[in-house]
Parts: C-alpha cells; structure tokens; sequence
C-alpha cells in the first residue's frame, strides 16, 4: 500500500518516536509504536527547545500546550571562573524569537513527553504498544514483518511498510537488527539535579539560563517554573570506571568548582550521575529498516541539540515515509538530508566542550573573544542552526 494508509512501526516511545508517529499520523499513516517499558518513562530533567526544534512542534499544533508548561529565558548569563557577576549575557528572548521567528524555550524533559503521548491518543491512527520488550524484524522487498509477544496480546498485525528504530543511545535496532556497533563512552558525567527555585533565590537569575565555566567542568542551570524548581547540570570527565558506578557526590569536584557553582552544589539535596554515550554508525538503514535520533547519532550535549536533532529528523522522514515507493528510498534520501548537518551539530557540540573546559591561560583568549561577540554574536554564528525548517523539500527523486 502507498501514500496515505500505509502502516510505519516505531520501536521507541521517547521525544523521537513520538513526534514521528505525531507526524505521519497527520500524513494519514497508520502507526505502530512499540515502548519496551510497561508505562510512559522519560529520564533526565531539563530540555532545552531550540527554534529549529520548536517550529516542528509549531506545526504539530503543539505550540500552546508547550507554551505553558515552558519558559522563555531572557538570555545566557555566561560566568568564566573567579566571576560573581556574569562575563556576558548572550540575548535570547523577543530578541531570538524576532530573529528567528520561533522563540528559545526550557521545559522539563517529562513535560514535553507527556505532551506528546496526549496528542498521540487523540489520533485513532496511532497505536501504542507499551511492555515490548523484545521483538524481531525480518525485511523483504514489500516491507518488514515484526514478531513482538506484546503486538500479539494486542491483536495488532506485525506488517508494516517501515521500522523506525527510535529507541535512542542504546538501541537494539541499531545493534541487533542492521548489526551497528555499541554506543562509545564519552569519557564524561553529567551530574543532574532539580533545586527548588526559592532555595536557589540570590544565586543566579530566575528568569535567564546560566552557563558557568571552570577547568575541565562546566555547570547548566535554568528556572523551570511549571514545575516549581531549577534544572542543574554539572559535566565533568570520568574514566569508564567512575562512570559505571555511578557516584552520588560531588566531593570529588568541589577544588574544580567557583564559588557561584559550589553554592549550587550547596543548594542540592543530591544528584544522579549520567554516563554520556555517543554513537557513530556508518549504516543509519538497511532495506526497510531505520533509525532516528540517538539511535543514530547520539552526540555530546554541549550545544543542546541532542533531542532538536531527533525532532529535526521526524519532521524530515515523516514526508519521506508517505511519498517513496519503496522504504529504502525514504531512508536512503533521509540520511542524504540529514547526515552533513547532523555532523556540523556534532563537531560544534564537540568544539564547545573544549571550549568550556579550557585551562588558564587559554581562557584569557576566550572570555576576550566572548565579550568581543557581545550579546547577539551567537546570532550570527548559530543562524545556520537556529533558520533551519526541517522538511523535506530540497529532496531528490523518490524511488
């Protein structure tokens, strides 16, 4: 079956899977998702939704519903070590949404999940499969059959035109069933906690994002008044052994620490300790079998755009989808699109990793460089990633 009608499995009810079955849901599609936990689950607290991001949703009729659960900071106070009072606030706000048309908002991670599943129930063209815990997938020339316990108590047909595998940084489309490799430690911790915002009153501002930078550590937080607390993160490297224990302190950092960022330390009641994976694949599909998001090119998160890019490429496969002949064309044009600046992302990501952590006295060069750019200067160098519409008009010939 072509166009409308044709049914599309998705393994993975995460922020990728969902705005996908959202978006060829709206193409009339049928859509399968399978979710290996028995219950709706998004991990980690803070999310921050770039335009590129947010005019997805925008046309997804998510724009309201986002609206009130998030906030618009006015700006990145940036504070580099030994500084009370923020080097550079770079501007964000009606100025970001004047020049990029959609605005730069935080919300919590959860929030935006929960948002999504809701809109996903209200299509009746969208079944969700939750308790998949496993499953198989055999491709052929006319689709992909998936044999899955949980599609069977279900009643649900396993046929389907497509498999997207959106089930994120360790996925087991991925490893399993196009055989890719395992996702790569980063050598880095993100340390995680929510502050209640009166507690963290006097110690940043509660109506912008603050970036704080230290040798070899960095430190995120941002007021998310839905919720009533403020989202810190904390990234320090770790040797793979520290990682896969998990600490619950940060004793261990407090000499690499400024004292705006100990105080934050101060105000937490504790944290959790994320190991940070990326994933680089040569093979994003076989036949009719693909992936999104983290599943494909998990990245570090220095410039926030890890979830942006899986909602950046639902937007771009959805279209994709519907109109091919065949699967394998879809993904094939998908990565085609999709991979140069999927890259960029993760090189400039990369970039600022080093450029937080620097040591004396390469820092002197990079707060002058900072204070040189002023307020907007991350408007003229982040356009190319902030204009971009994530569709798929500049495509080539389908087959």
């Amino acid at each position: 079956m072509s166009g409308p009608g044709r049914t599309i499995c998705i393994a993975g009810a995460g922020i990728a899977g969902l705005t996908l079955a959202l978006a060829l849901a709206k193409y009339g599609a049928n859509v399968i998702v399978l979710e290996r936990n028995r219950t709706p689950s998004e991990f980690g607290a803070g999310l921050q939704l770039s335009p590129n991001a947010r005019r997805v949703f925008d046309r997804l009729g998510l724009a309201e519903a986002i609206a009130e659960r998030s906030l618009e900071p006015g700006g990145i106070d940036v504070y580099p070590f030994g500084r009370t009072a923020p080097l550079v606030t770079l501007e964000l706000g009606t100025a970001a949404r004047d020049r990029f048309g959609s605005p730069y908002a935080v919300m919590h991670r959860a929030d935006l999940a929960d948002l999504l599943l809701k809109a996903c129930k209200r299509f009746a063209n969208i079944d969700l499969v939750f308790g998949a815990a496993a499953y198989t997938a055999a491709s052929d020339q006319g689709g992909v059959t998936i044999a899955s316990e949980a599609l069977t108590q279900h009643g649900r047909s396993g046929r389907a035109f497509a498999l997207v595998g959106a089930d994120g940084v360790h996925s087991l489309t991925r490893t399993s069933l196009l055989g890719g490799p395992g996702a790569h430690y980063a050598g880095r911790l993100a340390w995680r906690t929510l502050i209640p915002i009166e507690k963290a009153e006097g110690l940043l501002a509660l109506d912008r994002t603050s970036l704080f930078l230290s040798p070899g550590v960095h430190l995120v937080a941002y007021p998310l008044p839905y919720r009533g607390v403020v989202n810190v993160v904390l990234f320090s490297k770790a040797v793979a052994q520290e990682a896969s224990a998990r600490p619950a302190r940060l004793g261990v950092l407090q000499s690499a620490l400024s004292k705006p960022m100990q105080a934050l330390v101060a105000a937490a009641d504790g944290w959790t300790a994320w190991p940070i994976y990326t994933v680089e694949t040569a093979r994003w599909h076989r036949g009719n079998i693909g992936l999104i998001g983290d599943a494909a090119h998990a990245m570090l998160p220095f410039q926030a755009q890890g979830a942006a890019m899986a909602i950046e490429d639902a937007a771009t496969l959805a279209p994709l989808l519907m109109e091919s002949h065949s699967a394998d064309a879809a993904f094939r044009e998908y990565e085609r699109l999709r991979r140069p600046r999927i890259q960029r992302v993760a090189r400039v990501s990369e970039a600022n990793g080093r450029i937080f952590h620097m040591s004396w006295p390469l820092t002197m060069g990079r707060d002058v460089v900072m204070r040189l750019q002023g307020s907007r200067g991350h408007f003229r160098r982040l356009g190319w990633l902030y204009d971009f519409e994530a569709t798929a008009q500049q495509r080539g010939p389908l087959g």
